[in-house]
């Protein structure tokens, strides 16, 4: 962990803790990457539950926020949430970036909605992104959105394509309107699939309770009672606490897809990564470098910016070389991802 300047440093103590922090004159308007337009002081990244290093959702943030730091060369700082935390602590968060001259401001995900709306209000010069979230309506905020529902179809096929024992699993974070999408889209590609195909679903958490989005142990428990009742190909949707999943996946040498990032080619996962057949990826990394990309340039975006699969903005991923040869399920997936593209199927974003 690298040390805060002392003003970030005292703002985070409180509202969480600051992961990196690079910026040097150079970064600022005027150097040789950046617009001559831009005089921010770089990114600001506010992590969701879970923070950096959750092998899915945060380190896909993170990934955007590294490319844009370096080929625009600009600064940045990302700071972590703290356990427990309330909204006020994230609007306190959000205005010390703001303060301090970071543009764009980025909420990592829908938990940051209130937040961004209160902060945005008072900096009407910063451009601030949220997540995961379409209810910000400001004329400086990027709602950055994806259509999770379409990438989890495809792994539903996968999944319906895969099982040997007719059975698949659905495990979500925490039961909320994002979430419920995954299971949507995840349940309708199984049916269309494969009629025959048994469902196994569970939420870690119910709300307030986000602890199913942060803790693997969650997820471990929640997949070896759909493993033992014979569900061979579980899909989780769960942030950190999927990593326990795909750990009861592997332990029983049973299939696990992934979510978010392509977590077969997560370094934390090594042990498990044979196990991990595919993962239903969400361009997080792509949002967070367009909207700064956007701001760099002096044109910045604002309004729903959705990601959809036609836009490339979620997929299926095939790092792993066992997808590649089960040409059975490829083939289901690629025609299924062609009808989705060209309209002739519609997938819902409500289970």
């Amino acid at each position: 962990m690298a040390v805060a300047v002392s003003a970030l440093a005292l703002a985070a103590s409180a509202c969480g803790k600051t992961s990196t922090e690079a910026n040097t004159p150079e970064d600022n308007g005027g150097d040789k990457g950046a617009s001559t337009s831009y005089k921010g002081k770089g990114i600001g990244l506010a992590y969701d539950i879970g923070g950096q290093g959750d092998q899915s959702f945060n380190d896909a943030a993170y990934s955007g926020y590294e490319k844009a730091r370096a080929e625009f060369k600009i600064g940045g700082v990302d700071v972590e949430p703290s356990d427990g935390e309330s909204d006020a602590d994230k609007v306190q968060r959000l205005t010390s970036l703001a303060k301090q001259g970071y543009n764009p401001v980025i909420g990592v995900g829908f938990v940051y909605a209130k937040a961004v709306g209160e902060v945005s209000k008072k900096f009407p010069n910063t451009t601030f992104g949220i997540i995961d979230d379409s209810t910000v309506k400001e004329k400086n905020v990027a709602d950055l959105v994806f259509s999770e529902e379409q990438g989890s179809y495809l792994a539903g096929v996968a999944a319906a394509k895969a099982t040997k024992t007719k059975t698949v699993g659905f495990i979500g974070g925490v039961e909320t309107p994002l979430i419920k999408k995954f299971e949507a889209g995840f349940v309708q590609g199984v049916q269309d699939t494969d009629k025959s195909v048994k469902i196994k679903r569970q939420y870690l958490t119910q709300p307030p309770n986000f602890d199913g989005f942060s803790k693997p142990d969650l997820g471990k428990e929640a997949a070896k009672g759909m493993l033992d009742a014979d569900a061979d190909v579980i899909y989780h949707a769960a942030g950190l606490a999927g990593q326990g999943a795909i750990e009861a996946a592997a332990d029983a040498k049973k299939w696990a897809i992934g979510v978010d990032s392509d977590q077969y080619n997560q370094k934390a996962l090594d042990k498990q990564k044979a196990y991990i057949l595919t993962s239903m990826t969400k361009d997080v990394g792509g949002a967070v470098y367009a909207l700064t990309k956007s701001v760099v340039e002096g044109k910045p975006l604002s309004g729903e910016q959705r990601f959809d699969l036609k836009a490339g903005g979620v997929g299926l991923s095939d790092s792993n070389p066992a997808y590649k040869e089960m040409t059975d399920v490829v083939a289901a997936v690629d025609k299924a991802k062609k009808a989705i593209e060209d309209g002739t199927i519609t997938v819902k974003s409500t289970p």
